[in-house]
């Protein structure tokens, strides 16, 4: 990718089912968007915004995408939810300098450029916050913190499970006190812990991992889960794909099979 890098997979391993925290408790009462298991999507995070998809909610670059597309998807009934990665650093932001560079770790695997992040350091979260004010100030209906898995994976900060899940709820609360929806990105791990917190899961590849039963909760706790696969072999092989999509529709999920550069160079939905 060239302009937006997504991290994929939830790094893995099995982590003990984790309590809410009586201490950060998830904020309930208030008025914003709450999606519905029916709700269908679309998401594009590189290029001019193809809008001309018939889904309830668009999944879009918090960064990137002009005032106008946001005011015209509303505007014609569809929802927004604005895009961000929470728990990395990416040089080409214009707010990644607010990182301090003692807070920038280890790279991740397919992206060089973009660096996991000390999500235990108060100014990460100082700058997690000033996104989350961005997107309310734009108008997004939501929004889709990305990298929300760093315990999980190589970062070169001694994250714990635990690390992550104060993080994960306090970011979730704060979008929802600006009356933002938030959904989960990833970390399946510790779905248990964090439902209540997010107002539907974004997913990627867990068709091809065999990992959707974990996403269950949202779905149960009418929550919608969107899910997203590159597998080739999902969008070259029609008999792969309907038997991938009959899965998907069995468990409640809005499955994509997308490009992994999310540049809308082609798409198919399962819904």
């Amino acid at each position: 990718m060239l302009v937006v890098q997504v991290a994929c997979g939830d790094g893995g391993g099995q982590t003990p089912l984790a309590a809410e925290d009586p201490a950060l408790p998830p904020v309930t009462s208030g008025s914003w968007y709450r999606p519905s298991v029916t709700t269908t999507w679309q998401w594009q995070l590189v290029g001019a915004i193809n809008t001309a998809y018939d889904v309830g909610l668009y999944d879009i670059d918090l960064f990137n995408v002009p005032d106008n597309v946001v005011d015209g998807l509303q505007a014609a009934g569809q929802r927004v939810v604005c895009y961000f990665s929470a728990g990395t650093y990416e040089p080409f932001r214009p707010d990644a300098s607010g990182f301090p560079v003692v807070t920038r770790g280890k790279a991740l695997a397919d992206f060089p450029d973009e660096l996991w992040l000390d999500i235990r350091a108060p100014e990460v979260l100082t700058v997690v916050r000033a996104r989350l004010d961005r997107a309310a100030a734009r108008g997004c209906d939501g929004v889709e913190p990305d990298n929300m898995d760093g315990y999980a994976n190589d970062t070169g900060f001694p994250l714990t499970p635990d690390d992550q899940l104060r993080f994960n709820r306090t970011v979730a609360n704060e979008a929802r006190m600006r009356g933002l929806a938030v959904g989960l990105k990833n970390d399946l791990d510790q779905i248990s812990g964090l439902v209540r917190y997010f107002d539907f899961a974004v997913n990627e590849q867990c068709h091809e991992f065999d990992e959707c039963d974990l996403l269950t909760p949202f779905v149960s706790a009418g929550k919608p889960v969107f899910n997203a696969e590159y597998l080739e072999r999902f969008r070259t092989d029609s008999g792969a794909r309907a038997a991938m999509c009959q899965e998907t529709l069995r468990l409640g999920l809005h499955t994509l099979v997308l490009p992994v550069d999310l540049d809308d160079a082609f798409r198919f939905s399962c819904d």
